[in-house]
């Protein structure tokens, strides 16, 4: 593993984000309507690899529904305003409204009100009611105290996400959430993260989780690079993850833990390079914070945005583009990979030649500086 020298006191290793590589096609191409898409963990199956990211820009309780309708898998961020008010749709409108200046102290403001156990039942109820896989998110440091509300309402897939999560907290304040009892607990699938090494991905897999996500979150919405200084580019983060899963099996005689590329994906190029390094599926926001249904109305940001000592994040402006189904299923207007998402990721693996997201893992790819 190279290693680039940063001054005589500290060594690094080069790493590579999405957009610094490319895609080589094979010998052979096939017709994009055989090419298959479908994702499946634990019992659930997907015909997208798509899980949208817990943001309340971007999920609302009927999103998750329209999402798991076209195909796909949305997270409802227990955190958010959902749980926090009986009827937020004055506020998201508000937010939609606030100036720059105004908007993360606004944000810090409204996220104070307490989360009601009473608003997650009937969240997850809402969902479950429409027939599609409910998933819901909460933080490592709230998952204690509200794990069981989740769990008495009948979620089907619990998504346990930060910034960063580890298998060894170390606190003298509180005693940490430990993940392996607590998954071992849950009768339910848990996907936990984010986490951007190796040996991170590694502790996370051996906790019991059917799926890890690889990333910081937030993606074009966080600025933990600017406040924190922490980053590790997605397309080394990913490679470095989907490496663990495959040593985990060996290790745990063939139990296969999911790799789920989590924020820094912009368009359908970027989600076709998260799979082609070793990503099962992706969680994407900010491309399906540009749909009309959208609860952020052109508005996308994260949890890190409203966090009361110290955001990483801010309210980013995207506009209207289209529909739900027109940015995941097209048609597309526009050439910049911001529509038809599944259908671009079917193009790439039929020109690439490959049947199924498995094979298309085995793809080779270079390093292709990023055009400007």
């Amino acid at each position: 593993m190279t290693q680039v020298e940063i001054g005589r006191g500290k060594n690094g290793r080069r790493a590579y984000a999405l957009d610094e590589i490319g895609i080589v096609p094979s010998r052979r191409t096939r017709d994009p309507e055989e090419v298959s898409i479908s994702w499946q963990i634990d019992a659930y199956r997907f015909e997208l690899p798509l899980v949208v990211s817990p943001m309340d820009s971007v999920v609302s309780p009927a999103t998750a529904i329209e999402i798991g309708r076209l195909g796909g898998l949305a997270a409802l961020d227990l955190e958010g305003l959902w749980t926090r008010y009986e009827d937020p749709a004055s506020l998201l409108e508000e937010v939609a409204t606030l100036d720059e200046e105004a908007a993360t102290r606004r944000l810090q403001e409204i996220y104070t009100a307490p989360i009601q156990d009473e608003l997650i039942a009937r969240r997850i109820g809402e969902i479950r009611a429409a027939g599609v896989t409910t998933a819901v998110r909460l933080s490592p440091q709230r998952t204690v105290q509200h794990h069981k509300a989740v769990i008495d309402a009948g979620v089907d897939i619990f998504v346990i996400r930060g910034t960063t999560v580890s298998a060894e907290h170390v606190s003298g304040r509180a005693e940490p959430l430990n993940l392996k009892q607590f998954i071992y607990e849950l009768d339910v699938p848990v996907i936990v993260g984010g986490c951007a090494t190796y040996t991170a991905a590694l502790h996370l897999m051996r906790t019991g989780a059917a799926g890890v996500l690889v990333g910081f979150g937030g993606g074009a919405s966080h600025t933990t690079r600017n406040v924190l200084g922490v980053v590790v580019p997605m397309a080394t983060a990913i490679s470095d993850v989907a490496a663990a899963r495959r040593d985990y099996m060996d290790e745990s005689g063939g139990r296969y833990v999911h790799v789920i590329a989590d924020g820094g994906m912009g368009g359908s190029g970027d989600i076709a390079k998260a799979i082609a390094c070793g990503a099962d599926a992706v969680m994407v926001g900010s491309p399906l914070a540009r749909a009309a249904e959208a609860p952020g109305r052109g508005f996308h940001w994260g949890s890190e945005a409203h966090h009361p000592d110290l955001p990483r994040g801010r309210r980013v402006e995207f506009g209207t583009i289209g529909t739900l189904e027109q940015i995941l299923h097209g048609p597309s207007s526009v050439a910049d990979g911001s529509m038809n998402l599944m259908g671009a990721l079917r193009r790439t693996m039929a020109t690439a030649g490959y049947s199924d997201l498995k094979e298309f893992q085995r793809v080779e790819v270079v390093v292709a500086p990023p055009q400007p």
